[in-house]
């Protein structure tokens, strides 16, 4: 806990927005021009700390979860951060249960909301002088129960099941955290982005792997001849031994998805990643029923925008791997739910990187996973992108195709001053001159 008192002074948000869709960069399916952005939160304290957190977005709708994120600081202005530390479910349910706002549910209010909790939690970090995966590890298994609300989770996870995992697992933490100490989660990377061309992709893929990396995606679900052919590509491109993943970005139906990926099979795939509707669980079910005998598994979570989406899931059967997202639900809280059901069910946490500096707080994750939770790096694999790591003063690492355990407090976010002013929306010097029909919602391919 905090030893002095720490009172939440102001706070502010900052719509930062990168033009990607210029490169390419990020471009799948559904999201064919896509310019990485974030929503990011500073809560300035009357300590010199503070506590930030940023919300990523694809570009338009950043302003939206500005104006949630600001509404919502009003319930924390004035408050202490020994309030917080304290009982962090506390301020969870103060937001997540409000009288009027859950009527708006998930979407935006959960992630407004998330980057509340995650900014307190990195306020609390930074208050130990621990970064964020530190400050979990430490936590009593009680405490990290006490975080979760099981109202409707609890016919997959208990709070005495929480528990009993978390305490399974702390006669290894010691040499876990040893083990971890230099490198951290062994990471993967999108290379085949759908704007790309093959040159383009192949030039990404060799300088990955002097970085020691041996996993790599691609985006598919433009055409099923030319995914077909991109596949292999890939394939051969990396060769039999590299992990390969597929990611179709939710854009198929379910009898389109059984279609294209059974031409897929042959490609000694590690899994598809959504290849249909982010909370169609009986799809998902379907499909894993129908491809039981490939070698590959479902993959799904990024947005899937609350624990009960997770928990069907996972107890359901229906992945192989659970993506969690940093900031699509509501903070800390819900990601500790969402990675202790996966462990219970023995589906590796597989998180989904990318935008602007989620690679920060993905990394979090996965090393507090891998050292407390599942206590093993057997399974998973934590996204990397290998753009936009200027953004802040502490950017992720790789090496030998792992991150490199982060050791800054907190989440690392500090944004540097120079890439606020130049990517401040619509002012900064990247957006003033931009054509109209090339900014927010005006923006259409």
């Amino acid at each position: 806990m905090p030893n002095s008192p720490i009172r939440i002074t102001r706070a502010s948000v900052i719509d930062l927005r990168v033009p990607t869709s210029d490169q390419m960069l990020g471009s799948d399916p559904f999201h064919k021009q896509p310019d990485y952005s974030s929503a990011v939160l500073h809560l300035e304290t009357d300590s010199g700390l503070r506590g930030v957190s940023v919300v990523f977005t694809v570009g338009a709708g950043t302003d939206w979860i500005c104006y949630g994120i600001k509404d919502l600081c009003q319930l924390i202005i004035g408050s202490d951060l020994a309030e917080f530390t304290a009982a962090p479910i506390k301020l969870y349910r103060r937001l997540i249960d409000h009288h009027q706002l859950r009527w708006l549910h998930d979407g935006v209010f959960r992630m407004a909301a998330g980057a509340i909790i995650n900014a307190m939690f990195d306020l609390w970090a930074k208050s130990q002088d621990k970064p964020l995966w530190k400050l979990l590890v430490d936590l009593e298994p009680e405490f990290v129960a006490d975080c979760i609300d099981y109202r409707n989770i609890s016919d997959a996870l208990t709070r005495d099941e929480a528990v009993e995992l978390l305490k399974s697992r702390r006669a290894n933490v010691a040499q876990r955290e040893t083990e971890m100490s230099t490198l951290g989660p062994k990471a993967y990377c999108t290379a085949g982005w759908l704007g790309l061309t093959d040159e383009e992709i192949l030039a990404t893929i060799r300088k990955l792997q002097e970085q020691g990396f041996d996993s790599f995606k691609l985006k598919v679900g433009r055409d099923s001849d030319e995914d077909v052919r991109r596949i292999k590509f890939m394939r051969d491109a990396i060769g039999p031994d590299c992990n390969l993943m597929v990611d179709a970005n939710q854009y198929w139906g379910v009898c389109e998805a059984k279609e294209h990926v059974d031409r897929f099979r042959p490609f000694g795939l590690k899994w598809v990643e959504e290849p249909i509707a982010r909370d169609d669980v009986l799809g998902y079910v379907e499909l894993s029923e129908t491809f039981a005998d490939a070698d590959f598994g479902f993959a799904c979570g990024e947005q899937a925008a609350s624990p009960v989406i997770f928990k069907q899931l996972i107890k359901s059967g229906a992945i192989k791997f659970c993506q969690i997202d940093a900031v699509r639900v509501a903070g800390v809280n819900d990601v500790m739910a969402i990675i202790l059901m996966a462990a219970k069910y023995g589906v590796p946490i597989c998180p989904h990187g990318g935008g602007i500096a989620l690679c920060n707080m993905i990394q979090q994750y996965g090393m507090w996973d891998q050292i407390a939770v599942s206590g093993h790096s057997d399974t998973q694999l934590v996204e990397y992108i290998d753009f936009l790591q200027e953004a802040v003063s502490h950017p992720v690492q790789v090496q030998d195709g792992c991150y490199v355990t982060p050791t800054a407090p907190g989440w690392g976010l500090e944004f540097l001053p120079d890439f606020i002013e130049r990517h401040q929306y619509p002012d900064g010097d990247v957006w003033k001159n931009r054509a109209a029909d090339r900014k927010g919602a005006a923006f259409e391919v």
